[in-house]
């Protein structure tokens, strides 16, 4: 019996996402709620569980095809008989088996399936003929995971052939102009492509080294050691061309919302951490703190949650209609990843004690540099922190991020000349520039706001005296 499993919206009202990768290929088998695919929706990389188990018979969307939500992306054969796990499937999706007659049925009313977790929607569906599973091509040059194990042919559209390749190491270009990437199977344990996913390691790129050629953790960390190798251009290529699609496309939308929408400002401030760097080495030493990460933005992010609690004007959001001021803080946290800016966000960082903060902020960030921060950690924030220092700038003029008034951005902390009692030292210092939305937050309350955060990180005491 073949079943197709369509494209679940992952999300709140998405239409459409990327695939980035799939973990199957026709001729696998899978089991119900075994991850198959890696999708990139607006907000974030989600990995799709696969509803039923069986044998895949056909990947029916390419890697780095944009797909609605609702179209059919894989089919899968399961077995004839109906035992427990087949119940199962049934209860999650019963409408999707195509009728081995030729021709389509009525529409009518059926349940429509969508990622484990999320529930079952009613929508309109036609059923479809079986079709057969498409050929695979064979590639136009062999490829190969490991030594030991060939990796199979990889399931993709047949290349054109109107045009030849500019070089042998161009491979043929699809009408569309993008090239086709071609998929491989590598030998390697879970543990291990988790890992390759944190550090942005090429599996199909290493030789493994341990049994039958698979690729242990040795393998992916020698890779992150080695210097990378240098980028590779055809020659003849002068320009390329990136698609702007998934969390890109939507943080490009964003912020010209954003920019063009709200009046913003911005204030500056430069300021003596010396304090706050030395509160950083002490708090390291505490066993409170030895499980997590503690950097200067930590009390970063505890100055600002003070400072919104003593004005909560700067921790609103503007309608049109109203100001809605909120008692809580979502705290975002601006994060440069491979596929865009996100901004991911703490929920309730206000309730939260120091260590607690702190493994909220670590876990957030490594989520978000894995791409996998959900959508929910991507929605409802209050107010965000952007810390360009780690880039080596001294400050900027952030943009709000849609539907907050305030974000604050924190500039490299470096030795500065500074006068400390009528006398000149070297001191750790840093710029912070706060903009604003002049519709809610003016440049009283503006200033107010900076001029607490910045009082705050000169002396870490007062954000005892303050909180």
């Amino acid at each position: 019996m073949l079943r197709e499993f369509r494209l679940p919206d992952v999300g709140e009202g998405l239409t459409e996402a990327e695939i980035v990768r799939w973990h199957v290929t026709p001729g696998d088998s899978v089991k119900i709620n075994q991850t198959i695919v890696e999708i990139e929706t607006a907000k974030a990389v989600v990995e799709l569980p696969c509803p039923y188990e069986g044998t895949v018979s056909a990947l029916m969307a390419d890697e780095g095809q944009t797909v609605d939500v609702g179209a059919p992306i894989i089919s899968v054969r399961t077995g004839d008989g109906e035992g427990p796990a087949d119940a199962g499937r049934e209860a999650l999706a019963d409408d999707l088996v195509p009728d081995v007659a030729d021709g389509a049925e009525p529409k009518k009313e059926k349940r429509q399936p969508v990622l484990v977790g999320y529930g079952v929607k009613t929508s309109a569906t036609r059923r479809r003929p079986r079709k057969p599973a498409p050929p695979a091509p064979a590639p136009s040059a062999p490829v190969s995971a490991t030594p030991a194990a060939p990796a199979p042919a990889a399931y993709a559209p047949p290349a054109p052939t109107a045009a030849p390749p500019a070089s042998p190491s161009v491979p043929p270009a699809p009408a569309n102009g993008h090239a086709a990437s071609a998929r491989v199977q590598v030998l390697a344990k879970p543990p291990v492509r988790k890992l390759a996913r944190d550090l942005g390691v090429d599996l199909t790129a290493l030789t493994g080294t341990g049994p039958q050629g698979s690729i242990t953790r040795a393998d992916v960390e020698a890779a992150v050691a080695a210097p990378a190798p240098a980028t590779s251009v055809a020659a003849g290529v002068r320009e390329e061309y990136i698609p702007v699609r998934g969390v890109r496309k939507a943080t490009a939308q964003a912020m010209v919302a954003s920019a063009f929408s709200a009046p913003h400002v911005t204030e500056w401030l430069q300021v003596d951490v010396t304090e706050t760097m030395e509160a950083v080495r002490r708090l390291r030493t505490l066993p409170e703190f030895a499980e997590v990460k503690v950097s200067p933005l930590l009390l970063v992010a505890k100055a600002l949650i003070t400072a919104v609690k003593r004005h909560p004007m700067a921790n609103a959001s503007w309608t049109g209609e109203e100001i809605v001021v909120k008692h809580y803080v979502n705290l975002g946290i601006a994060a440069a990843t491979d596929r865009g800016l996100i901004v991911p966000n703490v929920k309730d960082a206000d309730a939260m004690s120091l260590p607690g903060l702190a493994r909220a902020l670590g876990e957030l960030t490594e989520r978000a540099r894995a791409g996998k921060c959900q959508p929910a950690e991507l929605t409802g924030g209050t107010i965000t922190i952007t810390n360009v220092g780690v880039f080596g700038v001294d400050a900027g003029t952030p943009i709000l991020n849609p539907g907050e008034v305030a974000i604050l951005a924190v500039g490299q902390i470096r030795d500065m000349p500074w006068v400390v009692d009528g006398q000149l030292a070297v001191r750790k210092v840093t710029t912070l520039a706060l903009s604003f939305d002049h519709r809610v937050v003016d440049g009283e309350l503006g200033s107010y706001v900076l001029r607490d955060v910045g009082a705050m990180l000169e002396d870490p005491l007062r954000m005892l005296a303050w909180s």
